[in-house]
């Protein structure tokens, strides 16, 4: 395919830490360091072979400051995803696949690190949405996904159980999950819907827990990949973006209760299209999904949005607590525990559990996985996915 960066490179690597939030005996810097050290070494390559960083948002670690620390032997690609609310999370993936597979780079780092004391937390009201929201009262970002989420409940008719089947799935998994900070906390029907109400329709559950901590994965080309291990991840396919002014129209646009994946304003595909074009393969293929839950609701639209799950009121047969858990389940979903109930490292965690599917490692393992789908943060202003595959699907 002209143009298309289908399995030409694949991830080699990768590791992450995480703490309680505000417990992290490390600097963000720190961690950052000691998680691509970490993914180096599961890759089999040097720090210093590192000639790419990627890393998604926020935070002052770019590539020269870390290219530096780790006294890389040249440094050929720095940036970093733009995009709130980890919409843009699974593009990084994708740009150091393309910096990759373009000749720019051969061995690129995609990273993220977070700590309270350095850098505070996401879910307060300087974040991202600024005085347009807050002179109405709205002011976090639980705020605006209810919003949206209510519309999806009460227009297009989801019901609501849809989002307490993808909660208790998440909790069901990180109880196989040792170090998810759910782990060892069961969560049953009655308590879920018994929780406090945080912005309606979210209860406590329906909101994702922020950690401390650090992510990194080494990607490189996928001929050298076959020479480091047996069992890359390799990428299939990336697509981001979103329909024109989608989410930054002060809630005003067209696909209000979508989650941003869905078709341009001019009808042409949109993100989650171009990515089955791009793989050559469609939501019938995928065998496990690892989807950015900053809140159950904004989750349950981007599955919808992705044709993994039937829009309105057919989307509860699909989204059941047994249908959603591995190993059995037709569409296990976020099977570490995800942003719910094993951490949050702004969704770049998911992608590791993601590359686990893939090799065949993950505490809630799907049998024979050969596709992993990771989503970047729906209901963000910009959002992203990519599909990793086995060996057998090049």
């Amino acid at each position: 395919m002209s143009g298309s960066i289908r399995g030409a490179t694949a991830v080699v690597g990768v590791a992450e830490m995480h703490y309680k939030r505000g417990q992290s005996p490390m600097t963000e810097q720190q961690m950052t360091i000691k998680a691509i050290i970490d993914a180096c070494a599961d890759a089999g390559v040097s720090p210093r072979k590192i000639d790419g960083f990627v890393s998604y948002a926020g935070g002052s670690n770019d590539g020269p400051i870390l290219g530096a620390a780790l006294m890389v032997d040249e440094l050929r690609w720095s940036n970093m995803m733009w995009g709130g609310g980890g919409g843009s999370v699974a593009a990084a993936v994708t740009n150091a696949a393309v910096a990759i597979a373009s000749g720019q780079a051969q061995c690129v780092v995609v990273y993220r690190a977070m700590s309270q004391a350095d850098t505070g937390r996401l879910g307060y009201a300087k974040y991202h949405y600024g005085p347009h929201f807050v002179a109405h009262g709205v002011g976090s970002p639980a705020q605006i996904c209810a919003m949206r989420t209510q519309r999806m409940l009460e227009h297009d008719g989801v019901p609501r159980t849809a989002m307490r089947s993808l909660v208790l799935a998440a909790y069901q998994h990180a109880q196989q999950n040792p170090t998810a900070q759910g782990h060892g906390r069961p969560l049953d029907e009655d308590t879920y819907e018994s929780s406090r109400l945080i912005a309606e329709p979210f209860h406590l559950y329906d909101c994702s827990r922020e950690s401390d901590g650090a992510v990194a994965l080494v990607l490189v080309s996928a001929d050298r990949a076959r020479d480091l291990r047996a069992d890359p991840a390799y990428v299939i396919a990336g697509a981001q973006g979103a329909p024109g002014g989608y989410s930054e129209r002060v809630d005003n646009d067209e696909q209000y209760s979508t989650a941003g994946f869905g078709p341009a304003n001019n009808g042409k595909p949109g993100v989650a299209e171009r990515l089955w074009a791009s793989a050559g393969l469609g939501p019938d293929d995928v065998d496990v999904v690892q989807v950015y839950e900053n809140f159950s609701g904004p989750a349950v639209a981007a599955l919808i949005d992705h044709r993994l799950c039937p829009p309105g009121e057919a989307a509860g047969t699909v989204m059941t607590v047994e249908n959603l858990t591995a190993p059995h389940g037709k569409l296990p979903v976020n099977t570490s525990g995800g942003n719910l109930a094993d951490s949050f490292i702004n969704g770049l965690n998911l992608a590791v559990e993601a590359v686990r599917q893939i090799r065949g490692t993950s505490t809630n393992q799907v049998a024979d996985a050969k596709t992993s789908l990771f989503i970047g943060g729906p209901m963000a202003p910009l959002v992203s996915s990519v599909l990793f595959g086995h060996a057998d699907t090049l």
